[in-house]
């Protein structure tokens, strides 16, 4: 008897990644800049991880897969109760997708997101006996993943320097000049051709980190950032707003 596969429809969770503000695009940064910088904010945070809270492959999955258009703190917020009641495919199934959504109803876009992690854990059960896969094509196969979250699952758990472009690194390659482009994959494209090939599976956490907490959307530290002298950005404020 041939096997069966169970293809559930997609229908994907917008990720546009045009940013709340203003983003300016400045001129690119040489190679040798572009090496300095990621080396520069590498050397504050040698050990970079991500913030999202998981213990396996498929909790991991999950995880990137609710954080679309969502913080990394309201998943994390959200999953601790999901992961205990449904650590596998076969226990989300169980659960079932309005089970699911009542774990996740502080996430943005909650219903098609139960919808999605519902779908995708029958899709795993079908056709990869419940494991998560570790290449591209069967990841973004699955509903509800993008090429963003497979970048993350190769990257985090099977070791492959991908380059996963959300909010925060869109903005910072077009604002430093590390990697200008007007979609995601094009900033993608350049970081991938550009930083140093033995840093690049990292450089993912450190741009995300440094995007996150230094280069931020609406007020950047630049009288903090380690890679100051290299970033392009025209507007860059040097000195710390003074305390009202």
């Amino acid at each position: 008897m041939p096997k069966t596969s169970v293809s559930a429809k997609k229908t994907p969770v917008k990720t546009t990644l045009t940013p709340k503000v203003r983003v300016t695009t400045t001129r690119p940064m040489t190679k040798a800049a572009i090496s300095a910088f990621i080396h520069a904010i590498a050397a504050a945070r040698p050990d970079p991880r991500t913030e999202l809270h998981y213990t396996d492959t498929f909790t991991l999955l999950v995880a990137v897969a609710l954080s679309a258009q969502a913080t990394d703190v309201s998943v994390n917020k959200a999953t601790p109760g999901l992961f205990a009641a449904a650590p596998n495919p076969a226990a989300m199934v169980a659960l079932g997708e309005a089970g699911i959504g009542n774990f996740i109803k502080t996430i943005g876009l909650w219903k098609t997101k139960a919808k999605h992690v519902f779908a995708l854990s029958q899709a795993l059960l079908a056709n990869h006996k419940g494991e998560v896969p570790g290449d591209r094509e069967s990841l973004e196969a699955l509903p509800g993943v993008g090429r963003k979250t497979a970048n993350v699952v190769l990257n985090e758990i099977f070791g492959q320097p991908t380059m996963a472009v959300d909010t925060h690194i869109f903005r910072i390659g077009n604002r430093t000049g590390l990697a200008p482009g007007k979609t995601p994959r094009e900033v993608e494209d350049k970081l991938v051709a550009n930083l140093p090939k033995d840093l690049l599976r990292q450089s993912h956490h450190w741009l995300i980190l440094h995007g996150r907490y230094t280069c931020t959307a609406r007020a950047p530290k630049c009288h903090a950032c380690v890679a100051a002298q290299w970033c392009q950005y025209p507007e860059k404020n040097l000195a710390p707003k003074a305390s009202v």
